[in-house]
């Protein structure tokens, strides 16, 4: 299985992973609004691959079978402050 991995020109660390290059048909318009124009990244033979970088790579191959495109986004940010808080109990209460 090969894809086609594109990053998002509007929202940064996000990645569109899609059956075959400039293929677009099945991933569905509001999503494409949302990514914007798509930059080609890389073409991935997916079965020559035991993971990848930050995602599942069976849950990337199976979303690409149902619904043929993948989307990758960034891990939601940590606000350090607290989490630091949390960790030796703070509480304003």
């Amino acid at each position: 299985m090969i894809c086609a991995v594109y990053k998002s020109r509007c929202k940064a660390d996000s990645y569109l992973f899609v059956e075959k290059r400039n293929e677009f048909e099945r991933v569905p318009e509001p999503l494409m609004e949302m990514f914007g124009t798509p930059t080609l990244v890389m073409i991935l033979p997916l079965s020559k691959r035991d993971h990848l970088g930050f995602a599942d790579i069976n849950k990337v191959k199976t979303e690409l079978v149902k619904n043929g495109y993948y989307l990758q986004l960034p891990p939601p940010k940590v606000n350090l402050l607290e989490q630091h808080k949390k960790e030796i109990g703070y509480s304003r209460d």
